[in-house]
């Protein structure tokens, strides 16, 4: 007699398992704090302080003209 009852109890566990994980799931995604934008991961400059990318471009391409003049001069003078 003692067979039956754990063969009929398995589809009911597992049955019970297939819809409790996702019930969990769907409650953890519910009540975890979603990320706000202040979060943000990286640097902790301030973007007022921070110079614009074009800004950091113009200052490359500068940096980049100058050794070329360099360059360029040290050319002329051998």
């Amino acid at each position: 007699r003692g067979a039956p009852v754990p063969t009929m109890l398995a589809p009911c566990l597992l049955r019970r398992v297939i819809l409790t994980v996702p019930l969990v799931l769907v409650a953890a995604l519910l009540l975890a704090e979603p990320a706000r934008p202040d979060q943000e991961g990286g640097t902790a400059i301030p973007a007022e302080s921070r110079p614009c990318v074009d800004c950091h471009a113009f200052e490359f391409m500068q940096r980049a003209l100058q050794d070329l003049k360099k360059t360029a001069y040290n050319l002329d003078t051998r």
